[in-house]
């Protein structure tokens, strides 16, 4: 009996370290092109060419964060970042605030229509952005909003299709005695969504505060089409600056930004992250 114990234990303890390794390893390899870029921008363009899969560099060229920095025609790169977090904070912030109101009224309000608006939603979900990427630009263009941010921010001011279906499926998980009971107290329907169901709705709104800034900052097609003035572009546009096809390519200063760009991302879901975990582990509701 000991000996089939002390087998069984040495089993349990080979799978667990086989199980850790496989993580470690399968960790690294999808962490690993991450790795690469962040020790390329303490490289010059030819240790980055020459260096194959080497993320240790050579030597440390702290210079390259400090040209890339400068920017382009005396526009630094202070300016884009200001640019983007003006983009994304704005769209993100609409796309809360619209988003929940629509989930709101879908999930909560009987009204004439209600079906059909729904059902409009979720046909939006399923057309390719690129479908009405001409459409949208003629509109912007005779309204005069083309070289501005307004058409980056405008259209998340009218509510999310992908968020505002997320937003009513956790609406839908709260009991609507909570409703009932806050009407029989003489609470509207506006007091009702803001003392009862906006603060429910808090990993939901946390997860779209996450997805949607990660999407907008991360946007580079929109400010493609709609900025063509250098000081308003968005990080990702003068990240692509970097790339001359005429000249040299400086890689080590287009690292550096690169790597740069990943902080904000990276603060908002670290910051977050743990009222999501909180948030999910409550279902939504507490005591």
């Amino acid at each position: 009996m000991e000996g089939k114990a002390v087998g069984i234990n040495f089993k349990n303890r080979a799978s667990k370290i086989i199980y850790h390794c496989f993580i470690i390893v399968f960790g690294f390899i999808m962490v690993y092109p991450v790795l690469w870029m962040i020790t390329g921008s303490l490289k010059n363009n030819a240790e980055i060419l020459n260096s194959s899969l080497s993320i240790i560099p050579p030597n440390w060229r702290w210079s390259n964060f400090v040209t890339g920095w400068k920017g382009f025609g005396g526009i630094g790169f202070a300016t884009y970042f200001k640019n983007s977090f003006l983009v994304s904070g704005l769209a993100t912030f609409a796309t809360v605030i619209s988003s929940a109101c629509v989930a709101y009224a879908l999930a909560r309000i009987k009204f004439r229509g209600r079906k059909i608006w729904f059902t409009a939603m979720l046909c939006t979900m399923m057309l390719p952005a690129q479908i009405i990427l001409i459409p949208q630009y003629i509109i912007y263009n005779r309204l005069g909003f083309v070289g501005s941010i307004i058409p980056l921010v405008l259209p998340h001011f009218f509510g999310q299709a992908f968020f505002i279906f997320q937003m009513m499926q956790f609406t839908s998980g709260i009991p609507r005695e909570l409703d009932e009971a806050a009407t029989i107290d003489g609470c509207s329907k506006y007091s009702i969504f803001t003392r009862i169901i906006l603060p429910l709705l808090k990993p939901s709104i946390v997860t779209t505060i996450i997805i949607q800034f990660y999407w907008k900052w991360d946007d580079f097609m929109g400010p493609l089409i709609y900025l063509n003035k250098p000081q308003t572009y968005t990080v990702s546009i003068a990240i692509k600056l970097f790339a001359d096809a005429s000249s040299t390519t400086d890689f080590g200063a287009m690292f550096a930004m690169s790597t740069l760009s990943l902080i904000p991302v990276f603060l908002i879901f670290l910051f977050f992250n743990k009222y999501l975990v909180e948030g999910i582990s409550t279902s939504g509701l507490k005591g």
